[in-house]
């Protein structure tokens, strides 16, 4: 038998099984660290739990990731959700899905209220004019990261081009993308399995990273197993904590005001949005802006620049389009802005993300059942290749209205396009980190307005 070099073998040794404790303060680091929006956030979950720590396979982080694609609201927070819930049961899905969350919400904030103090100043409109070419470059990169994972073959590409086209030329609603891809990949795993099928060989899924606590083959744990029971019992608890948290402030502020709208709002949003953050944007636009008139256009690509200049998941926009609302509805009267900013932003978030801890406790254990079943991972499959057109769209969009904020008739934002390049080149080539690339093109972006007085 040939023995293999020592450095060799214990790059394959099998990682310790991983306790609450340290599953927490991990938890919790990467609630503050988690920059770049959700697919910045995906990946860098993936280097850490599946290619580091080797806390979970690849293919069962690809296999929950897909199911969070499928669901409406933030997939990246459900995604620490559904990992947390599979290493430590409901306390560990609870804890990794609110430590993902709550740092991003006080500093967002926070700077929320900076932003509407002190917004007349020059040097935020400095930093905000560097950071949105950053923001762009991010997403384009986290198109490339997840592209480069999710479509192994030209049939997932094709879906992945035919999602762009659907969205970009027809502006088709995300919602039907995800049907037809859906379908696509059942149809595609009757007619042509090979395209959809994953590898399950465990030589394949330890290369270049080495078996995992929570491998191809680790049986499903017992918490992670349906039982009619427990999922009855969280649907309750969900829906109770939903219906009593509207019913309390229909009774102190009447249906039509303003945090009860920002409580039912956002509670569609979270429910009748797919895609994640990125698909949720247009919903919130449209209502905050045209409906309800909580903000003005301007100040949600602001909000979007400060979301991704925070630690956290990109639909946590939502705190900053309720700080917003309530700040600029003086709730509270003109000397307690803050508090009714706060008030605001916190009714947004919980109704935001109640579903989707439901989401993860209720459906989490049929798809762990479901993991190796063709006729359920296909569709999923074909789902991640439609989201990555989508996301590939959103950065056309960014880049129209960072490049050409006065349209196409006006003159190229030729700084904002370097700026962006340079970015994109940092996070390609370099492999900088986002917080990095944020901070370097914030600099960048005061040191135009010292030359330009811009």
């Amino acid at each position: 038998m040939t023995h293999r070099p020592q450095s060799t073998a214990t790059s394959i040794d099998t990682p310790k099984s991983v306790s609450f404790k340290e599953a927490f303060f991990y938890w919790l680091k990467l609630g503050f660290l988690s920059f770049g929006g959700p697919a910045g956030q995906i990946s860098m979950m993936h280097q850490e739990l599946v290619e580091k720590r080797r806390w979970i396979s690849e293919h069962r982080f690809l296999h929950a990731l897909n199911y969070t694609m499928v669901l409406p609201g933030p997939e990246a927070q459900q995604l620490a959700t559904y990992i947390g819930w599979l290493m430590h049961g409901t306390w560990g899905g609870i804890v990794a899905g609110a430590l993902f969350v709550l740092p991003s919400f006080f500093i967002l904030s926070a700077l929320t209220w900076a932003y509407l103090v002190f917004n007349e100043a020059p040097i935020i409109s400095g930093i905000l004019y560097g950071i949105k070419p950053a923001v762009t470059a991010i997403v384009v990169f986290a198109a490339y990261r997840i592209g480069s994972r999710a479509l192994k073959n030209n049939m997932l590409r094709a879906i992945a081009a035919a999602a762009f086209t659907a969205i970009f030329a027809f502006n088709l609603p995300f919602p039907y993308i995800v049907a037809a891809a859906a379908l696509f990949g059942y149809f595609g795993s009757h007619y042509s399995p090979e395209k959809f099928r994953i590898n399950t060989h465990h030589e394949e899924s330890t290369k270049g990273y080495g078996p995992a606590v929570i491998d191809d083959n680790t049986p499903i744990p017992a918490h992670a197993r349906f039982h009619w029971n427990r999922f009855i019992v969280f649907a309750l608890i969900g829906l109770a904590i939903w219906a009593g948290g509207l019913s309390l402030l229909t009774m102190h502020y009447g249906w039509q005001g303003t945090l009860t709208q920002i409580g039912w709002f956002f509670t569609k949003a979270a429910l009748m949005t797919f895609g994640g953050a990125y698909a949720v944007l247009p919903y919130v636009y449209q209502g905050s802006i045209e409906h309800y008139a909580w903000l003005h256009a301007a100040q949600m690509i602001d909000g979007l620049a400060l979301g991704e200049t925070t630690p956290g998941p990109l639909i946590m926009i939502v705190a900053f389009v309720g700080f917003v609302a309530g700040w600029g509805q003086a709730l509270f009267g003109p000397d307690l802005l803050p508090l009714a900013g706060i008030a605001g932003a916190g009714i947004a978030t919980l109704f935001t993300f109640l579903p989707s801890f439901l989401f993860i406790l209720l459906g989490g254990p049929a798809v762990e059942a479901t993991r190796h079943d063709i006729k359920f991972t296909a569709p999923l499959m074909g789902i991640t290749a439609a989201v990555v057109g989508v996301i590939l769209n959103l950065a056309v969009f960014f880049a129209y209205h960072v490049l050409w904020p006065h349209g196409f008739g006006a003159e190229l934002e030729w700084l904002a396009l370097l700026i962006g390049i340079a970015a994109f080149i940092a996070l390609f080539k370099y492999k900088l980190s986002i917080i990095s690339v944020i901070g370097a093109c914030a600099i960048a972006g005061s040191i135009q307005l010292v030359f330009t007085g811009y």
